[in-house]
């Protein structure tokens, strides 16, 4: 059983790629195990805040056995979306040790301008860069070799291309059928999938890349600096 861990930050194209993986016949997916944990533990105010920690699996040490025993007849790849920030540091990062870690960057300018028409007042932590990096130099400390690492844009510019070579890095044969998806909502969604995932639902496949042409708020440009610095790290080890 190939269990693939992607780490992304939020307002990426986190789902579209559990749709893409999802399409394939062999494998099975799971959204954010963690976030039911995480809203219970932060003040975050996010939608369906309630509904999710009374209807999401709040202990810890059950996600995380999860993650590396759950199995599914007739599949041999579990793939699992995961948010950085949801990580907490009171959750055990044993079980990272028997996944394939993986990541998925996007431009925080991008980020920023997307999150910010959603959220009024966005930090650090919100954007999960810090944590991002900080788990990609876990699991390169545990695996002694840097993990995989795609970006949102090349994704969308090339996502037969893209998809390919992670394949290829991660020991997995690539699959036409990750390229495209039915239209629709899954039941493997989230509870949040109806505040968040509306351009997902109505998609078929990976919308094709379009440069964003709006100004970053001037709020936020000291943020931007701090994450782009992250982000430039990790964007020159990417897969491309």
């Amino acid at each position: 059983m190939m269990r693939i861990a992607m780490w992304s930050g939020p307002r990426n194209i986190s789902t579209a790629m559990m749709r893409s993986w999802e399409s394939r016949s062999d494998t099975f997916v799971i959204d954010e195990p963690f976030y039911p944990y995480y809203l219970s533990q932060t003040d975050v105010d996010h939608p369906g805040r309630e509904e999710v920690i009374d209807k999401g699996e709040l202990d810890k040490g059950k996600v995380s056995k999860g993650l590396t025993t759950d199995m599914q007849e007739g599949c041999s790849i579990y793939y699992q979306k995961h948010i950085t920030h949801h990580l907490l540091p009171s959750i055990s990062r044993e079980w990272m040790k028997k996944v394939r870690n993986c990541f998925l960057i996007r431009n925080p300018k991008d980020m920023i301008i997307s999150y910010s028409k959603v959220h009024p007042e966005l930090n650090m932590h919100l954007l999960g860069l810090t944590e991002q990096y900080e788990i990609f130099e876990y699991v390169k400390e545990i695996t002694g070799e840097i993990p995989p690492i795609i970006d949102s844009k090349d994704v969308l510019l090339n996502p037969r291309g893209v998809l390919r070579q992670l394949c290829d890095k991660i020991g997995v044969t690539f699959s036409e059928e990750m390229l495209t998806w039915a239209r629709g909502k899954r039941e493997t969604d989230g509870l949040w999938g109806k505040y968040w995932y509306n351009n997902v639902i109505s998609s078929t496949g990976f919308n094709r890349y379009k440069p964003k042409s709006e100004e970053l708020p001037e709020k936020y440009e000291q943020l931007y600096l701090e994450c782009f610095s992250i982000y430039e790290k990790l964007h020159k080890l990417r897969i491309h």
